[in-house]
């Protein structure tokens, strides 16, 4: 993976979290280097990466117990997809 697609696959993940505030708070990082890394001002390293994929399993995990409370509270029906 070359600087650039790195750069816009950490700006996706940034994104898939909730943006540059719901990822600063989640990774605890500062709101301007998450900037500076998205716009290729800092590097982003190997570590960074594998919190950032850390970050989106837990983000994964929380949504499925999410949805999976919606389902078992819902009446079971035929029509439901």
């Amino acid at each position: 993976m070359n600087d650039q697609d790195r750069q816009d696959h950490f700006a996706y993940c940034v994104q898939l979290i909730g943006g540059t505030t719901s990822f600063a708070r989640r990774l605890r990082i500062d709101e301007r280097a998450i900037r500076r890394f998205i716009n290729g001002e800092r590097p982003i390293s190997d570590g960074l990466l594998q919190d950032t994929a850390k970050a989106l399993r837990a983000l994964a995990s929380d949504a499925a117990g999410a949805a999976d409370t919606i389902t078992t509270q819902l009446p079971s029906s035929p029509d439901t997809p």
